[in-house]
C-alpha cells in the first residue's frame, strides 16, 4: 500500500462513505453490543492509542485484533459478496436496498450444471477479506484522508452498480454449482467420481477450506490448534465420501466457536445457520445444505466486518492526528520516486496570486484578516467550487479530495439554480400585479388606456423594476388625472407575511422536487431535466396566466447556460457569500489540533434520518429541516458548504503549504538527485 501511486490503485481499498440505513439490519437492538473480551485481549488492544508505532509492532507479532469489544456492522445481508468493502462512494442505494434478504435456495440454471474446467472460487475468502486486516487499514493512505471527513466512515460488503452485480451472479454461481454437485454425489455417485475423481478440487471442499482460513482470522493464536482438531478438511472429506460425515456435529461445533468470538447480535444469525445445515443433514435436503452454509459464509464475512469498522472507530483518533506528517511522507515518497509532480498544482497557486493582485490591486483583499496566510489559497479554492469552472482540472494535490470538490460544485449549481428559479418567480409575481391593476380600468377609458392589460408576454431579461410606461400611479405631474381616475392604479397594501409565506413554500418545494429527482452524471444534465418541473412549479404559486409562452424554454436556457450573464451574475453573489462565511469557519478553525478540526466541522452534519436523500452533506438543515434557525433561501446552504470548504482547504494547506505552495520540495529533490 505504501508504494500506491497517487492517482491510482487506492480507490479499490476504499470503504464506503455513505450512511448506513438502519432497516438493513434489523435484528440489533442494541446500538452497542455487550462485549465478549477476554482481559488479554482487551489490554492488548487498547495499546493502539498510544501510537502507530506499537501498533504496527503488536500487529507483527499477533495480527489479530479481535475481542476487543467488537460491536457488529450496522447493516449486512445474509448473502456474503465477493468484496468485502466498497469502492464507490457515489450517492446510491444502499446495499441490498434497506431490506434485509434472506438466502434462499439456489435455482438450477442451465448455466450453472454446466462442467467447468476451474473449480469455482467461494464468494468471501480470506484473501478477499485480506484488506480488512488492521495493517492495511494503517497503510491505505485515502482511508486515512476519508475518515478526517465522515464520521461514519466504515467498511461494508459493496455490491453496487455494474461491478457489484457480477459479484452477485459470481456468487449464485457458486452457490448453484455446489448445489448440482451435492445432488449429483447423492444420485449418481460414479458419474460424479467419473466428473471430479477423489480430489478436493470442487466447491465443497473449497469453501470448507476458505470457513477454517476465515476463521483463523477471527480466533487468538492459542485456539487455533483446536481450530484443526475441529474444522480438519481432509478428514471431513474422507468422512464424507465415505458416507459417515456428521454434518450436524460440525454445525454445532461451529456455532459454539462462531457464538465465543462473535458480537452478541450475531447469536441469533448462527442459530439460523445451525438449524439450516442440521434439516439439510437430517432430511438429505440439498438445498437446505447448500441455504446453510451461504449463511456460514455471510456469518463469518459479517464477524470479519464487524472487527475491522471497530477498529476503525478505534484508530480515528490517531489516525486523525497522524494525517499531516502521514500524507507528506506518502507524497514525499512518490515525488522522491518519480511518481509524482506537482508542478501543475504550482502554476495553479502562482496563478492564483496573479489573480489576487489584479482583483485587489486597488483595495484591501476582504477577509484578510480571518484567513492570514491562507487568504489566496481559500480565494482559488472558493471559485474551484464554482459551476462555471467546472471545465478547469483540479489541481493533483487534491487527488484524495476531488470527489469532494465536485460534490460541492454540484450543491453550488443547485443553490444557484435554486436562486434563479425564485428570482424568475418574483418576476412574475410582479407582472401578476400589473395585470391584476389593469383589469380594473373602467370601461370609459380609452383603448390606449387599456393597452397596458397583460397577454402573459414578459420581458424576463428586463431589469426587476420593470413595468409598463403607461401606467400612471398618481395623479402628479398628470393633466388628464382627476379625484375620479387618480385612485385607479394606486397599489393596494400588500401583506408582507403573506407574500414571504408564499415565497418559503415555493422555495421548499423546488428543494424538495430536486431531492426526489433522479441522478445524473453531470449537474446541468440534471437541471435540464428539471426545468420542465420546476417551471410547472413556479407557476402554481403565481397569480399568471399558466399558458406563458416560451416560460419553461426560457427558465431551461438559464439554468443550463453557466456562462450566462443572469447564471454569472448569481454565481458571483453566491461567492461573495461563500467567502464571507468561509473567513469565519478558518478564523475559528484554524488554531485547532486535527482530531478538534474533525469535531467542530462534522459534528453537526449528522443527519438523523439515514433513509433521506439529500443533494448536499448538511444541507438538509441549511434548507429548512430539522434545527434550521435560517431562512432557507437566505442560507441557501452556503453555511455547509463554507463548513465543508473550511475543512477541506485547512487540512490541505497544512499538508501541501510546505511541499507546493509556499516552499518547493519537488525542486529541492530535484536539485539533490542532480548533485
Amino acid at each position: 500500500m505504501g508504494d500506491q501511486g497517487a492517482g491510482g490503485g487506492i480507490e479499490s481499498h476504499m470503504p464506503t462513505h455513505r450512511r448506513q440505513e438502519s432497516g438493513e439490519e434489523p435484528r440489533p437492538t442494541k446500538p452497542t453490543p455487550e462485549t465478549r473480551a477476554p482481559p488479554q485481549e482487551k489490554q492488548e488492544f487498547t495499546q493502539t492509542r498510544q501510537g502507530l508505532a506499537r501498533l504496527s509492532e503488536a500487529i507483527t507479532r499477533d495480527p489479530i485484533v479481535l475481542n476487543a469489544e467488537v460491536e457488529a456492522a450496522p447493516a449486512l445481508s445474509r448473502n456474503p459478496s465477493t468484496c468485502s468493502t466498497s469502492s464507490n462512494p457515489r450517492p446510491t442505494n444502499e446495499y441490498l436496498g434497506g431490506a434485509e434478504r434472506r438466502p434462499q435456495p439456489p435455482s438450477r440454471s442451465p448455466s450453472a450444471t454446466a462442467p467447468s474446467k476451474r473449480p469455482l472460487e467461494p464468494p468471501v475468502t480470506k484473501a478477499t477479506l485480506g484488506e480488512l486486516d488492521v495493517s492495511k487499514i494503517i497503510h491505505n493512505p485515502k482511508l486515512r484522508h476519508d475518515i478526517n471527513f465522515d464520521p461514519e466512515l466504515h467498511f461494508r460488503p459493496n455490491l453496487d452498480g455494474e461491478k457489484g452485480k457480477k459479484k452477485q451472479e459470481k456468487a449464485n454461481q457458486f452457490w448453484n454449482t455446489l448445489h448440482e454437485q451435492l445432488v449429483q454425489f447423492v444420485l449418481d455417485r460414479e458419474g460424479f467420481y467419473r466428473r471430479f475423481g477423489h480430489g478436493n478440487d470442487w466447491c465443497l471442499p473449497l469453501l470448507l477450506k476458505a470457513v477454517k482460513e476465515i476463521i483463523e482470522t477471527l480466533v487468538p493464536q492459542r485456539d487455533r490448534e483446536f481450530l484443526d482438531e475441529g474444522l480438519n478438511v481432509e478428514l471431513l472429506m474422507q468422512q464424507f465420501h465415505r458416507g459417515v460425515a456428521d454434518l450436524e456435529s460440525l454445525a454445532s461445533w461451529l456455532s459454539g466457536v462462531l457464538k465465543l468470538h462473535c458480537a452478541p447480535m450475531r447469536d441469533e444469525w448462527v442459530d439460523e445457520m445451525y438449524q439450516e445445515l442440521s434439516k439439510g443433514n437430517r432430511e438429505n435436503d440439498m438445498g437446505e445444505l447448500v441455504k446453510g452454509m451461504r449463511s456460514l459464509l455471510s456469518v463469518l464475512e459479517a464477524m470479519k466486518l464487524d472487527v475491522a469498522n471497530h477498529q476503525i472507530r478505534c484508530l480515528r483518533p490517531v489516525l486523525i492526528e497522524d494525517t499531516v506528517q502521514f500524507e507528506q511522507r506518502f507524497f514525499t515518497k512518490k515525488m522522491q520516486g518519480g511518481r509524482l509532480s506537482i508542478n501543475a498544482a504550482r502554476i495553479w497557486y502562482s496563478e492564483a496570486q496573479i489573480h489576487a493582485a489584479r482583483l485587489y490591486s486597488s483595495s484591501p483583499m476582504p477577509h484578510l484578516h480571518s484567513f492570514g496566510e491562507t487568504a489566496i489559497f481559500f480565494e482559488a479554492l472558493s471559485r474551484l467550487v464554482l459551476p462555471s469552472t467546472s471545465t478547469e482540472s483540479i489541481p493533483n494535490t487534491f487527488i484524495f479530495d476531488e470527489e469532494r470538490i465536485i460534490k460541492l460544485r454540484s450543491d453550488m449549481f443547485d443553490s444557484i439554480c435554486l436562486e434563479i428559479c425564485m428570482r424568475k418567480f418574483e418576476d412574475l409575481e410582479r407582472l401578476s400585479s400589473v395585470t391584476q391593476f389593469c383589469s380594473r380600468i373602467p370601461s370609459y377609458l380609452d383603448d390606449d388606456s387599456r393597452s397596458c392589460r397583460s397577454s402573459g408576454e414578459f420581458n424576463f431579461n428586463a431589469p426587476p423594476t420593470s413595468r409598463p410606461a403607461s401606467l400612471t400611479f398618481s395623479d402628479r405631474g398628470s393633466s388628464s388625472s382627476s379625484p375620479r381616475t387618480s385612485g385607479i392604479f394606486a397599489h393596494p397594501p400588500l401583506d408582507f407575511a403573506e407574500s414571504r409565506t408564499k415565497a418559503t413554500n415555493l422555495y421548499n418545494s423546488l428543494v424538495d422536487l430536486l431531492q426526489t429527482a433522479p441522478l445524473a452524471t453531470r449537474p446541468d444534465q440534471r437541471w435540464q431535466g428539471l426545468a420542465p418541473t420546476m417551471a410547472l412549479q413556479i407557476l402554481r404559486y403565481v397569480n399568471a396566466p399558466h399558458s406563458l409562452p416560451g416560460f419553461e424554454t426560457q427558465l431551461a436556457a438559464w439554468l443550463g447556460d453557466v456562462h450566462g450573464e443572469i447564471f454569472h451574475e448569481v454565481e458571483l453573489q453566491f461567492q461573495q457569500r461563500l467567502l464571507a462565511e468561509l473567513a469565519k469557519r478558518v478564523k475559528e478553525f484554524k488554531n485547532l489540533t486535527g482530531l478538534g478540526l474533525f469535531s467542530a466541522a462534522t459534528g453537526g452534519r449528522i443527519r438523523p434520518n439515514p433513509h433521506a436523500q439529500t443533494w448536499g452533506e448538511g444541507l438538509e438543515r441549511a434548507f429548512g429541516g430539522a434545527g434550521s434557525v435560517r431562512d432557507p433561501r437566505e442560507d441557501g446552504g452556503i453555511s455547509d458548504m463554507a463548513t465543508r470548504l473550511a475543512h477541506l482547504g485547512i487540512l490541505h494547506w497544512r499538508v501541501w503549504a510546505n511541499l507546493a505552495y509556499v516552499g518547493d520540495i519537488e525542486g529541492d529533490l530535484t536539485m539533490d538527485n542532480s548533485s
